[in-house]
């Protein structure tokens, strides 16, 4: 509205704790820490294995392996900064916080793990056209290791991965990683009986996808995010209608909403009420069904008096 406007500005705002479950935009539990740092340290070493044993073997498949466990490194790195930056009190500078430069990390994640996939895809369709002997025995072995490594590290984001959406997120990307270890040691198997070598370089490009598919999902987040987009748990017509079925609300405009973090979302609207102040605990009333229904959790709602409102359109609107 119009700063000429006379309209009685009556503001609420929840300030979150960050124990808060905040449901899909919820914050990571600091005693998670330990587990974040565990599973980091224990997928870098396995990286480092699978990369020195995917050249020593020729294995494709290995190597491509490897590639998915970074993205996963990658983006529990970016949870973990996300949760760690959110304990960051406001400043004059950056008055919401740090929150959203975990959005920043995830948007150069994506883009790394993009050319990630093209080099591998690159190199594996290259050995297509003259496929190297593979070391079964090695691959099995090593995926193996893979597997009770990434199960392990799921296991530490288990106690929280119900209740808490950004640990389910880490959850199930060490189960995928874990099923994608069982894959290799497929592959390996494979060629151990059968000396189809083609077989490891098939399965890096099946490997490329499925990076591909789940970095995709991460890039096109966070370039929403990014743009201030409305996260995409949340429908706006929702919000809209729960806020026009208030008692006493007579319109509703300007509403907006968008993510501050990967794991925290904000929303302003405009409340057109009726003559006289739309009474004691309103604003309360507002901010509780908000939090509760669509699980945000700063709010700031605008009352404007009906008699203002068709005042201000007379002299502006149309």
């Amino acid at each position: 509205m119009s700063a000429g406007a006379k309209h009685n500005h009556n503001h609420g705002h929840i300030h979150h704790s960050h124990h808060d479950r905040h449901g899909p935009h919820g914050h990571i539990p600091t005693d998670f820490g330990r587990a974040f740092a565990i599973g980091i340290t224990l997928n870098i070493i396995y990286i480092v294995v699978e990369v020195v044993y995917g050249l020593l073997s020729g294995s494709m498949a290995l190597l491509a392996d490897a590639g998915h466990n970074l993205s996963d490194v990658l983006g529990l790195a970016v949870a973990w900064a996300g949760a760690e930056l959110s304990k960051r009190p406001p400043s004059a500078q950056f008055t919401y916080g740090l929150g959203g430069s975990s959005i920043l990390a995830a948007l150069l994640n994506g883009l790394f793990l993009l050319v990630a996939c093209g080099a591998i895809a690159w190199e594996a369709i290259g050995r297509f056209n003259s496929p190297s002997e593979v070391a079964s025995t090695t691959v099995i072995i090593v995926a193996s290791i893979g597997i009770v490594i990434n199960f392990g590290t799921a296991m530490l984001f288990i106690r929280g991965q119900k209740e808490d959406i950004n640990i389910r997120g880490a959850f199930l990307h060490m189960m995928a990683d874990a099923g994608v270890s069982a894959g290799v040691v497929i592959g390996g198997i494979i060629i151990f009986y059968t000396g189809i070598d083609w077989i490891d370089p098939l399965i890096s490009l099946l490997i490329v996808a499925l990076i591909f598919w789940s970095t995709w999902g991460l890039l096109t987040d966070a370039v929403r995010m990014s743009l201030a987009g409305v996260p995409q748990d949340i429908d706006v017509e929702d919000v809209l209608k729960a806020l026009s079925e208030l008692p006493g609300v007579a319109a509703v405009h300007d509403l907006h909403i968008w993510p501050m973090s990967t794991s925290e979302t904000a929303m302003t609207a405009h409340l057109v009420v009726p003559d006289g102040h739309p009474g004691k605990g309103f604003l309360a009333d507002v901010q509780n069904m908000v939090k509760e229904r669509f699980s945000i959790h700063h709010i700031t709602i605008q009352i404007e008096l009906e008699d203002e409102e068709a005042e201000y359109c007379q002299t502006n609107c149309g």
